[in-house]
């Protein structure tokens, strides 16, 4: 069973829905306690980074998601949901995050934004820096993006990026977390493959 964690930042059934289309059994779920109970759990979002963190603090589902890496389950951050797990986000002030991934969260440049919009809102192609299970059956493929901020980490936790003015980091995997920034659930059948290879790790 996998466990979308709920701490009040976007459309939960959106991702519900993608994961029922691939046949696999996920709910939605906001109790920190009961977190340990899933095989693994993806963390979704969309908002404010800092405005997440506070709810995650809140409902203490911020020490909850650390405890659940410890143990070794699989997790994937998806858009806000992949910046949260970095150590820092500079979106409206500077703001602490969960620190799992080493690295922080930027603004995309304002150089770019003289032939680029911001938000990056679209499709875009991701292109793979490393094979990893979570991209098993695609090549580059195009998805669809929502948001002002981007991660900036190690390339050791580098596994996809995208191009939008420059090169940026769209992919990340530590050990047992992956942070994915476009939104499977909505980038049709690569997003659903990526979905269903999550659910086979």
């Amino acid at each position: 069973m996998i466990g979308i964690v709920n701490y009040n930042m976007g459309n939960l059934a959106s991702v519900a829905n993608a994961f029922k289309k691939i046949g696999a059994k996920a709910e939605i779920v906001s109790d920190s306690d009961k977190l340990k109970n899933y095989d693994k759990l993806i963390f979704p979002g969309v908002g404010a980074f800092g405005d997440a963190m506070e709810h995650l603090r809140e409902t203490g589902l911020d020490e909850a998601m650390k405890e659940y890496v410890k143990s070794g389950k699989f997790v994937l951050g998806v858009c806000l949901g992949m910046q949260l797990l970095f150590e820092s986000s500079e979106e409206f002030g500077n703001h602490k995050g969960l620190g799992i991934i080493p690295g922080k969260v930027v603004r995309f440049d304002k150089k770019i934004e003289k032939t680029h919009k911001v938000p990056h809102m679209g499709w875009n192609k991701m292109f793979f820096q490393k094979n990893t299970p979570l991209f098993e059956g695609l090549e580059n493929p195009y998805l669809y993006f929502v948001h002002s901020y981007h991660a900036v980490c190690e390339d050791e936790y580098v596994i996809g990026k995208t191009l939008y003015g420059y090169e940026f980091v769209s992919a990340v995997n530590k050990d047992n977390v992956f942070g994915f920034q476009p939104h499977p659930e909505k980038s049709h059948d690569a997003g659903l493959k990526v979905l269903q290879n999550f659910v086979n790790l």
